[in-house]
């Protein structure tokens, strides 16, 4: 019955796959296979998680880079309204931390703090909920499932209410080093944090996160994203989800700079 019902519905309101545009599907295998990848550590891709204070960036890892299939699935999923991608996303993260490296890694005396990036309340109210939150929420259920003693708070928000999706870089920076706050400082002092994204750019905001958690005794111990944009000049592999006869623009790194410039992460 639930095959039935789904290909009735796919009659009424035609699905096409996120990545790729193949009809009747939300997300095709063939795009699946990019989500499938071994978690890789993206940190050295994000320049300005460095706060030059002599101490190295937390790890980070990804899923996958941020071109492609993907690149086009996280845009529909946050501006799109392709709420039907949140499961997909969800459980490509927590096999991030699941992996056995990562949750070696992660796991501690301590129960471990996930906290989500914060979003502006223009960016939830246009899409309908704190994507990245309930992200976070998925990772911390599947770290406990896997073993590890974890707990989800939302400890970070935006000082207010605004939306920089349109600040260039260096603007976004500035802006959120003064506007990211933590919200239950009792619950951060001496806590190990994870901090969870959708993508990693620049990492200008995981860099003001961390400023923000360290301001009241917490340590970011690691980060944790689905995708990250390539580096310049990185070569990556994007062909699965690719229709047939290719796309008008090869899946190349240099394809997300614009992407980069308005939502750096």
């Amino acid at each position: 019955m639930p095959g039935l019902l789904a290909q009735l519905c796919g009659l009424v309101l035609p699905v096409r796959c996120a990545g790729c545009g193949a009809p009747d599907e939300a997300w095709c295998a063939s795009c699946s296979q990019q989500l499938g990848r071994v978690p890789q550590r993206c940190e050295h891709r994000a320049g300005r998680l460095d706060l030059l204070d002599g101490h190295a960036p937390a790890p980070v890892w990804c899923a996958t880079p941020f071109v492609g299939p993907v690149r086009r699935a996280v845009s529909a999923w946050k501006d799109g309204g392709r709420a039907d991608l949140h499961p997909v996303f969800a459980r490509a993260l927590v096999a991030v931390v699941v992996a056995p490296d990562v949750r070696g890694f992660l796991a501690g005396p301590d129960p471990l703090i996930v906290v989500g990036v914060p979003t502006s309340g223009a960016a939830r109210r246009r899409r309908g909920g704190d994507l990245v939150g309930d992200l976070a929420a998925a990772v911390a259920a599947g770290l406990v499932e896997g073993g590890v003693a974890a707990r989800r708070v939302t400890a970070l928000r935006r000082g207010r209410d605004v939306d920089s999706t349109a600040l260039g870089a260096r603007a976004r920076g500035r802006r959120l080093r003064v506007d990211v706050r933590p919200t239950v400082r009792h619950l951060l002092i001496g806590s190990r944090v994870l901090l969870v994204d959708d993508v990693l750019t620049t990492g200008a905001t995981f860099a003001a996160c961390r400023r923000a958690l360290e301001e009241v005794g917490a340590q970011l111990v690691a980060g944790v994203v689905l995708a990250s944009t390539p580096s310049p000049g990185e070569v990556v592999d994007a062909t699965a989800g690719t229709p047939p006869g290719g796309w008008s623009a090869g899946p190349r790194a240099a394809s997300v700079e614009s992407w980069s410039r308005s939502h750096p992460g």
